[in-house]
């Protein structure tokens, strides 16, 4: 054992002196872009160039798993490195705890610059009429970030956005701006001498869809909702290139970590009709998330598995990893890359940090992964993946949900092995009985844990504190 604990502490020593000081992380978030949605896993459509040639120049994540299947809820595990029930955000568009230890409190306090451009939606819509005005309680300025450039939920074209707080009517194409905005705060850090911690939470290609005429083009024979989907990726896909070059530009590349991933599955194939309001909602097609079962709210593996790539020239080798890995490891991680502070992440969390397999595709995660949304549960331990949940999509009768047959949907304990069958398939749990058990034994324990944590055990009032809220939650 000792030797093991001097070998870890040489390779941790060896990556830390291979690393900048201090270098400026910036983390690119899609909103509902699913697994299959890239050319380098052979989409049958859509051509992003940009992303794949991030992928051969950095670390391609086969198996990267957002911390919930849909997007408060996964925003909040990114900055928090915590499943969401235990940050107060239990589904979309609730706020975050503001007791919550934030990723970006973190780096500031080891004196990073701190910014968020983008989709918010860690906090409650409050003002219909404005993107994020500055008395919200819960803008990205009262969780840790200097400036940002913001709207709560959604937008498109020619976006309104909040510039600390103050509303400003942009014209362009929404992922574009955003990035434009990220590389001008960057250079004012850099010019500055400080290093940056940025978030880019696009809000693309999140519905109602809408993209500009070229970006649609190649989708001319396709129903006008998947074309506009497919548009929105083509031109985010182009911001990120435009990011990449930015960095060259500034020469500042090799000292910039770029992380991208989705923030939940892809949207389903299939049409649904919302039955509050009537309306009706085409299906996206070709399939978003290609082999895998389920989308966007699924616990199958098409709701939570994303493209996901870590780009850090000369400092992190270009690979695929099949190393299962998740949205909660990213707080741990940055941790050790930039060398913040462990006391600025709380003492309860649930990732790990992903740097050894950096170097070196690791055999097996020694922690699982739990999930947990709204009463549906999962537990992913290396190959297996066990949950508790009922199929939603069959609710959908025709392409219109039906609640009665939802109401009828009972749940189920299902077990896969997601690497022989991604496709979950083959429901293993009256073959693999005692494994089943050991893991649904673990996953209890886990969730014992989390519902000290929703009471407030994690906090120093040990209790949660009201939010400063009285509005009702935003829908996704």
């Amino acid at each position: 054992m000792l030797m093991r604990k001097i070998g870890l502490s040489i390779v941790t020593f060896l990556w830390a002196s291979q690393v900048a000081a201090a270098p400026n992380v910036i983390l690119v978030m899609a909103d509902d872009m699913g697994y299959a949605q890239t050319g380098y896993y052979n989409h049958p459509v859509l051509k992003t160039p940009n992303l794949d040639d991030m992928a051969r120049n950095g670390l391609r994540m086969d198996r990267f798993y957002t911390g919930a299947p849909q997007c408060s809820t996964t925003r909040a595990t990114v900055i928090t490195g915590r499943t969401n029930d235990r940050t107060g955000v239990f589904t979309v568009g609730d706020s975050l705890n503001k007791q919550e230890k934030t990723l970006s409190q973190a780096f500031r306090n080891s004196g990073y610059t701190t910014a968020h451009f983008g989709k918010w939606h860690l906090n409650q819509v409050n003002t219909p009429e404005h993107p994020m005005p500055l008395d919200d309680p819960h803008h990205p300025g009262e969780l840790g970030f200097d400036y940002w450039l913001s709207e709560t939920n959604q937008f498109n074209l020619n976006p309104p956005l909040s510039r600390m707080g103050t509303l400003e009517q942009f014209k362009g194409e929404s992922s574009e701006i955003l990035v434009q905005e990220a590389l001008k705060f960057l250079a004012d850090s850099h010019k500055k001498n400080k290093p940056a911690f940025i978030l880019i939470w696009y809000a693309s290609p999140h519905g109602p869809m809408e993209a500009l005429d070229k970006d649609k083009a190649a989708f001319v024979d396709q129903h006008w909702f998947s074309a506009a989907h497919h548009g929105e990726i083509i031109a985010m896909d182009r911001s990120i290139g435009m990011l990449r070059q930015g960095l060259k530009d500034m020469g500042v590349a090799e000292d910039t970590l770029v992380w991208f991933n989705s923030d939940n599955g892809g949207l389903p194939s299939f049409g649904v009709t919302r039955t509050s309001t009537g309306e009706y909602i085409p299906g996206i097609n070709p399939d978003s998330t290609g082999h895998l079962r389920g989308s966007k709210s699924s616990f199958y593996e098409g709701g939570f598995r994303v493209p996901a790539i870590i780009e850090w020239p000369g400092k992190i080798k270009p690979r695929i990893s099949n190393y299962p890995s998740t949205t909660l490891d990213m707080f741990p991680t940055l941790i050790e890359i930039a060398g913040l502070d462990p006391k600025d992440m709380n003492k309860t969390h649930d990732g790990i940090s992903l740097v050894s397999n950096f170097e070196a595709e690791q055999k097996r995660r020694a922690q699982p992964i739990g999930f947990r949304v709204l009463g549906n549960f999962g537990w992913l331990d290396n190959d297996y993946k066990l949950i508790y949940y009922s199929d939603y999509a069959k609710a959908f009768v025709n392409g219109v949900w039906n609640h009665q047959v939802f109401l009828s949907l009972q749940k189920e304990w299902e077990l896969y092995n997601v690497v022989e069958d991604p496709s979950e398939q083959v429901n293993l749990i009256d073959q693999k009985p005692e494994l089943a058990a050991r893991m649904r034994a673990e996953l209890d324990a886990w969730n014992a844990s989390v519902d000290k944590s929703v009471e407030g055990a994690d906090y120093p009032e040990g209790k949660v504190l009201p939010t400063g809220r009285k509005n009702k939650r935003s829908v996704d």
